[in-house]
């Protein structure tokens, strides 16, 4: 049986550690298991009947939080496998985002969070009078042990503030870009996290502990590009980004020296190799010349001198439409997935040596057999917790 999805209309999500994938449609949800997508998807679980816009698993147990566009400022937390409704939240305003770890469930709405503790699901914490975030730009960290919450400090600017969802305390401000954000993601272990801008051409790593910038990377020079998507690489070594266009940057997270450590670099080079190297007067005269280039060049010529660019790269089938991305190992293999909301799922190749991702397989999310997975929730005449 097939679902009806209209063109650009359909909600997907990784959850937190690349195992599944969640679906919303127009009349249903699926979550799909990832473990062998280079030749078929594994349906978990489907079910009928709402306008599901929001779906999120808590790695791979059975619990599911779902909002529904007929009624967006409901929370439903569920358990698919049982079929059960565990509770239900209302809330003053629009969902806009769900983030879950095993410690924590967040419900971001446009000036306000709500922390929910995983285990009762009692609200824990609000964050108030935030700065007015109309996407749901949050990401809550996949570690309990490091259970942070990152979210817009201002509307204007691009600063991070990251919470202590644990403790409950602020922990840092990060003046990550000029322009307001896009896009934030915290890594597995929630000690980095990676932020793009509404610019779109320049995404940097931090510190989540000191907010000391790690990496940054230029993604391009095309403006007006929406990043949609940010994701770490369960072994931490890559760094995905998506958006509205066709491509699909990795970048690899590894030190390159910028122009002032190049000297040392290749002054200790030469030492290796011989005293020769240091007497040849052209020799020195380029080492001279280049120890003194980055402070005869403006700042923002040598922040671009000095910006990584892409290891790797994919070209999509399609633009124009928001696809979330996600670096993951299926049968001990390197893979870039990308699931599109026009209803597609691709996986790529990573080449070793970098370059283009050549497309592997391209998973159709609507026209799968939905009947022999259908459990439906039952609902509990409990009734729902309102949020003021």
């Amino acid at each position: 049986m097939a679902v009806n999805v209209d063109e650009g209309n359909c909600y997907v999500n990784f959850n937190q550690d690349y195992t599944s994938l969640s679906v919303g449609y127009k009349n249903a949800y699926s979550l799909f298991g990832l473990n062998d997508v280079d030749q078929q998807l594994e349906l978990l679980n489907s079910n009928f009947g709402d306008d599901i816009c929001l779906v999120e698993r808590l790695f791979s147990s059975s619990l599911l939080a779902l909002v529904s566009m007929n009624a967006p400022r409901k929370l439903k937390v569920c358990h698919f496998k049982k079929g059960t409704e565990i509770c239900n939240y209302s809330y003053s305003n629009t969902i806009k985002t769900v983030k879950l770890n095993r410690a924590r469930l967040v419900v971001c709405l446009e000036e306000s969070l709500y922390i929910h503790n995983i285990r009762d699901m009692k609200v824990v914490h609000t964050i108030r009078d935030t700065p007015i975030n109309s996407n749901g730009i949050c990401a809550l960290a996949a570690d309990s042990d490091n259970c942070y919450l990152a979210y817009p400090g201002s509307a204007v600017t691009g600063e991070i503030q990251i919470f202590d969802a644990v403790n409950l305390n602020a922990k840092t401000m990060i003046p990550a870009h000029d322009s307001p954000l896009a896009a934030i993601a915290f890594s597995l272990n929630g000690v980095e996290i990676a932020s793009a801008s509404e610019k779109g051409t320049v995404i940097r790593v931090f510190s989540v502990n000191d907010g000391t910038k790690l990496y940054e990377f230029r993604r391009g020079v095309k403006r007006c590009v929406s990043i949609s998507s940010l994701s770490f690489s369960l072994c931490n070594q890559y760094l995905c980004c998506s958006s509205n266009t066709e491509t699909v940057h990795i970048f690899k997270l590894e030190k390159v020296p910028i122009a002032g450590e190049r000297t040392a670099l290749t002054q200790n080079q030469n030492n290796v190799v011989g005293h020769k190297s240091d007497e040849n007067w052209m020799g020195y005269l380029k080492s001279t010349v280049a120890s003194y280039l980055p402070y005869a060049l403006p700042t923002q010529v040598t922040d671009v001198l000095n910006q990584g660019r892409a290891f790797a790269s994919a070209m999509l089938p399609i633009s124009g439409i928001k696809h979330t991305c996600a670096i993951t190992t299926i049968q001990k293999t390197l893979r870039l997935l990308v699931a599109s909301q026009n209803g597609y799922m691709y996986i790529y190749s990573i080449p070793l040596d970098g370059g283009e991702c050549q497309l592997i397989k391209k998973h159709d999310l609507k026209n799968v057999d939905q009947a022999s997975k259908e459990q439906p929730i039952v609902r509990q005449e409990s009734a729902p917790i309102n949020i003021a």
